[in-house]
């Protein structure tokens, strides 16, 4: 299924989409991450409810948000975890960014509140050059989990969605850590909907690809990991506890804007798309 949340007269609210993608109906609990901790069989039954009550809304009457518009916790991210990628961003900024070892790269991104669907990227004036772009598969963890084996991961996996990790290269690169220049205000949208793990085959091999004003930049398929989510998890839970409605952004393909020659940034009024196969697509404005 696919879960959403939403604006409808004002109110916030968390709903299931119709199989046509046309509508939404409500679900009665109070916001995504509570909706996460919900056990898997009262979640079905709430569905099937809802799907019976005719209360469904039309797509069209309502706001989209970001699945999870408030995460508990910063964002998870994976840095350098698509080969064609490393060799774009080592061609960039060698020094920034060459991995010496196959060692999983990982940072936080600070997410005060997640960018909706149809949403703004914040171009910072004055503040941030080089504004780029990276289409993610992003994993949302659905029950707590600690000292999870890599063959076990999927177990703990309630769904995934798309993620733009939106990045100021230049502060990324100057601070040699990427907290400042990834965790901006308006850097993390997100959306349009969490596709629950049950409708993806694990591991997942999804096509992922973005356009900036209707020009293709990426086209990989999230099979390509160098580390993969399975060895992600297996990893991370190893010395930290991952809590239910955690988001961890498992890195980006190639086509970025600084891998082009020359680079290809954002700019105020560039259309910014990401999409993920079985998800949706995620399309933001840059102001």
């Amino acid at each position: 299924m696919k879960l959403v949340t939403y604006l409808h007269d004002g109110k916030e609210a968390v709903g299931v989409l119709s199989e046509d993608g046309a509508a939404v109906c409500p679900l009665p609990f109070p916001d995504m991450n509570a909706l996460i901790e919900v056990p898997r069989e009262r979640l079905l039954s709430a569905v099937d409810a809802a799907e019976k009550a005719g209360t469904a809304l039309a797509l069209s009457e309502v706001t989209l948000l970001a699945p999870i518009p408030r995460p508990r916790q910063d964002v998870i991210c994976l840095g350098i975890n698509y080969k064609a990628h490393a060799a774009e961003a080592e061609k960039y900024n060698a020094e920034a960014f060459k991995k010496e070892r196959p060692i999983p790269i990982y940072f936080s991104k600070r997410v005060s509140e997640a960018v909706a669907p149809e949403g703004f990227i914040e171009s910072h004036p004055g503040l941030v050059e080089r504004l780029d772009y990276e289409a993610e598969l992003a994993v949302i963890i659905g029950k707590t989990a600690k000292n999870v084996k890599a063959a076990d991961a999927a177990d703990y996996i309630f769904g995934y969605t798309v993620l733009n990790d939106v990045s100021a290269r230049l502060l990324q690169t100057i601070h040699k850590q990427w907290y400042f220049g990834k965790g901006l205000d308006g850097f993390t949208p997100m959306g349009p909907c969490i596709t629950t793990a049950d409708k993806i085959a694990f591991p997942p091999a999804l096509g992922i690809s973005s356009r900036v004003n209707g020009e293709p930049r990426q086209d990989s398929t999230t099979d390509l990991l160098i580390t993969s989510i399975a060895d992600i998890i297996e990893e991370l839970s190893s010395g930290m506890t991952l809590l239910p409605g955690t988001i961890i952004a498992t890195g980006t393909p190639a086509g970025v804007g600084m891998g082009f020659d020359p680079p290809k940034f954002l700019k105020p009024g560039d259309v910014v798309e990401c999409s993920i196969e079985g998800i949706g697509t995620l399309r933001n404005t840059v102001r």
